[in-house]
């Protein structure tokens, strides 16, 4: 086979470049559009999700006037772009070195934040699934399940969301239900709920911040200080001088591969393999977790002379990957697949708003008195958003991380993956029969209640011990 770059040849060695270099593009715009538009500067919206709704709107109007024929991005790269930089986004961000060990009192507060975590996912799960079921009851044609989206747009991104919309509508008992019969929304149901959920996150979050700020709780930074680099661990002076980027990324390739390698596996077994790949992002946590262990062992025994891992440049991947998630899960929206979900889709979004704002504001009232505010806008920008858009609204509140605000966030992410899991280890049975829909809808809300008791128990030995 004889090999042609030329423009007859574009779908074979052009296309998916094309594309990544538009992705990259619009990184770049959205963050200019951020820092020149007083609005925009203001507004708290991630520059990626700036760049993914102009790539989307051009991308309609280059559809429009070419009646079809024309699209500027392709749907099905978007997709693949946005389930793998989920991975990657994940194991970059689980390399760094969290800065050692912590004092008891903020491990306690961080699993009590992980556990607030994870009755959010568990009541935005559960309100989730009833407002759906609420559609399905007066005869509206959607998959009964489909309201388990929201914990997994607004929780976890678009990533997640589009993974398991594909999971519901490629599967003839788990697939959304037009009105002439199975439709397959594409993926772009979970990727509007995860939009809106970006912009919950900054309207809410400038509402909340701007109240406060009135009433003199909140000391809001300048508007230059918006866009500066967050630094939650300070790299030591060996870990500035060494590791290249070239070995964070061939660190990076080695988990992504190992993940691959555990998918693999899974996949031969019929009780695994449902979830073998709706799950990169924890298998790549996973190996992630394992490399870090492997490198540390070498370091104390003095095989390894300097510092692999950078936390900088880590940092620095991570945020890059999950901007390319956000705006190729923005571009990959096909707005004709849910043009008949919108009313489903505005009051999930809705009441995910509502539930999670009330419960949040509610525990850190109770829980982290002396700096709630804080702890409110780092977790209800995560839980509605990214932990982007939660550190952007948190350094509003605390913008030298001199409270301990940020810490007990970072340390709080292991007990929240473990008590998130239930959820993602049921998306599977609730979605098999309405009976294990309302199985699951009773496990959620128990979950949530539990999680709740044990936060407050541990918030009352607290107070004792104050005392």
């Amino acid at each position: 086979m004889s090999w042609n770059f030329s423009i007859d040849n574009y779908a074979a060695v052009w296309a998916a470049m094309i594309q990544l270099f538009i992705l990259i593009a619009f990184v770049l715009v959205g963050n200019i559009l951020r820092r020149v538009i007083p609005f925009l500067k203001k507004s708290y919206i991630p520059s990626s999700l700036i760049g993914g709704l102009l790539l989307f709107i051009i991308n309609l109007i280059c559809k429009a006037v070419s009646k079809g024929s024309f699209l500027l991005v392709n749907p099905d790269l978007m997709k693949i772009t946005t389930y793998h930089a989920l991975a990657i986004g994940f194991i970059a961000m689980s390399l760094k070195n969290t800065g050692g060990s912590q004092n008891k009192e903020l491990v306690k507060k961080s699993t009590q934040n992980g556990l607030m975590t994870g009755a959010v996912y568990m009541l935005q799960a559960t309100f989730g699934i009833l407002t759906v079921l609420i559609f399905f009851a007066l005869g509206k044609s959607i998959f009964y399940d489909a309201g388990v989206i929201l914990p997994l747009s607004f929780g976890q991104g678009p990533g997640n969301a589009l993974t398991w919309d594909i999971n519901f509508s490629d599967s003839a008992h788990m697939s959304m239900i037009g009105s002439d019969g199975l439709m397959d929304t594409n993926g772009s149901f979970g990727l509007t709920m995860a939009s809106i959920g970006f912009i919950v996150s900054a309207i809410v979050g400038v509402i909340y911040i701007n109240y406060f700020r009135v009433k003199g709780q909140i000391v809001r930074t300048s508007d230059d200080n918006i866009d500066e680099e967050i630094e939650l661990v300070s790299d030591n002076e060996v870990n500035k001088r060494s590791a290249n980027l070239g070995i964070q990324l061939g660190v990076i390739a080695i988990c992504y591969l190992m993940t691959f390698g555990i998918m693999c596996a899974l996949s031969f077994s019929d009780f695994t393999k449902s979830i073998a790949w709706g799950f990169n992002f924890i298998f790549g946590v996973i190996s992630a977790n394992l490399v870090k262990v492997v490198i540390n062992f070498l370091r104390k025994k003095n095989v390894i002379k300097q510092e692999v891992i950078n936390n900088r440049q880590v940092s620095k991947i991570s945020d890059f990957a999950f901007d390319l998630m956000i705006i190729a899960g923005v571009a990959a929206i096909e707005i004709e697949n849910i043009v008949n979900y919108i009313g489903v889709i505005i009051a999930l979004s809705i009441v995910g708003t509502i539930i999670t704002y009330v419960y949040v504001r509610i525990m850190t009232r109770r829980v982290f008195k002396g700096y709630e505010h804080d702890m409110f806008l780092v977790n209800f920008g995560t839980l509605t958003g990214t932990a982007s858009n939660g550190m952007i609204l948190l350094r509003e509140s605390d913008p030298t991380f001199s409270r301990d605000s940020a810490n007990i966030f970072i340390i709080s992410q292991l007990p929240a993956m473990i008590a998130v899991a239930p959820l993602l280890l049921l998306l599977n049975f609730s979605a098999k029969s309405l009976t294990n829909c309302f199985i699951a809808v009773g496990i959620f809300f128990a979950l949530a209640v539990v999680y709740t008791v044990i936060i407050l128990i541990l918030n009352k030995k607290n107070v004792a011990k104050a005392e």
